[in-house]
Order: C-alpha cells, then structure tokens, then sequence
C-alpha cells in the first residue's frame, strides 16, 4: 500500500511517523449502502478514499437526513474522527454511496500525530475550515434558494458524476439528499417533466433537456 500517492501531507511527515502510518493503517473495501461512521457514538478514525464515493449527512429529530457533501477519490474525511478533537462533537454519519475502498487510520494514531507534528495539525485544520465552508454553502442554497433550484442542480449535478442523462435513483433518496418530503420531490418532478425537462418512470429519472435544468439552477 502506497500511502505516499494517497495522503496529501506525506512528504513533511518523518520516517519515523511514515512508518507508523504505514504500519497501523489498515484498507477496505466498503460496499454500497455501508455506513462507515455513524455519529458522535462512533470513532473509526481518519479515512482516505481510494476510490468510490462516500456521503456525510445528518439526521434530523424528525428522522429527515440532508447531505452535507460528498467525498471522492483522494478526498480525506476527518470528521470520522472527529473524538480525537477536543470540545468538538459532530453528529455526521458518513455511508458509502458507491463501492469504495478506503485506509482507516487509527483514531489514537491521528491524534499523536497531531500533537507532535504542525504539518498534521495544520493539515487538519485546512480540512475542517473546507468542509465549514461547504457546509455554510448548503445553509445558504436552503435558505435563499427555491426548491426547483436545488432539485435541477441536484440533477444536473449527479448526471455528471453518474456520466449518463438516465438517472437510476428514487425520490426518497433525492429527499433525503436535498433535506425535504418525498412528497415534495414528487411535486417538483412532476411539474418539470410536465415542463418536458424530464422523463419520469419506476426508479428512473431521465434528463430530457439538461440545458434547460443548467439554466434553471443557475
């Protein structure tokens, strides 16, 4: 396992931490539908992806789940280790959306790593400030953007990382993505394939005229 091509701070690391990365982190396999980190109850450790993509989100009183952002190939999740941070908890509960290979490193690792090395500790901090940032970008897009926006962009959004205008997924899960009732996705589909912007079958949304949709989130 090559961890020097994977973890982005490699090269301000000493031999000696090199080689307790390379000795303690551990590679899995994740399939689809895996719930990896499921909240403060839970410590697996830092997580780099391989491949695939995962999802962090958030679960509501109410039961209802929002996304907060997605993580893909090189990307580096820390709120899954979020119990080695002092006076922070986070409820995130990060789940594979794809089939994904990940390296676990230890919770108890990171943060020795942390508290003797400042490329590390800065590292960390550039991470948390980055998803801070994504997670103020969704308050915004739910506060003052309407729903037909977010849903186009939503679909526009996962035709491109799909590669493909035929969409296989439910209006729960786009529910649950976007914050909202199925019924509401419902509504809103509805009214855009009535548009003609989509074809709307069992399990199967296809995009009929994505430029429209662009414009429409935009």
């Amino acid at each position: 396992m090559d961890l020097s091509t994977h973890f982005p701070i490699w090269d301000k690391l000493t031999p000696a931490q090199q080689k307790i990365i390379s000795q303690s982190s551990q590679s899995r396999s994740v399939p689809s539908g895996t719930v990896l980190h499921n909240g403060s109850v839970d410590c697996l450790g830092l997580l780099l992806i391989l491949s695939g993509q995962l999802r962090a989100y958030i679960i509501s009183d109410e039961g209802r789940e929002i996304t907060l952002y997605r993580l893909f190939e090189r990307d580096v999740c820390i709120f899954s280790a979020s119990c080695v941070m002092s006076n922070i908890q986070f409820e995130v509960i990060i789940e594979a959306e794809k089939d994904s290979e990940v390296i676990v490193l230890p919770p108890h690792i990171y943060k020795k790593l942390m508290e003797e090395s400042a490329a590390v500790a800065n590292f960390s901090n550039q991470i948390m400030g980055s998803r801070f940032t994504e997670v103020m970008w969704l308050i915004e897009q739910i506060m003052w953007k309407s729903f037909d926006k977010r849903l186009a962009a939503f679909l526009v959004e996962e035709s491109i990382l799909d590669n493909t205008d035929s969409l296989k997924i439910t209006h729960e899960k786009i529910a649950n993505h976007l914050g909202t009732a199925r019924e509401v996705v419902t509504r809103m589909l509805r009214y855009f394939q009535g548009e003609g912007l989509v074809k709307l079958s069992r399990g199967t949304i296809k995009l009929t005229d994505k430029k429209k949709l662009e414009e429409i989130s935009e």
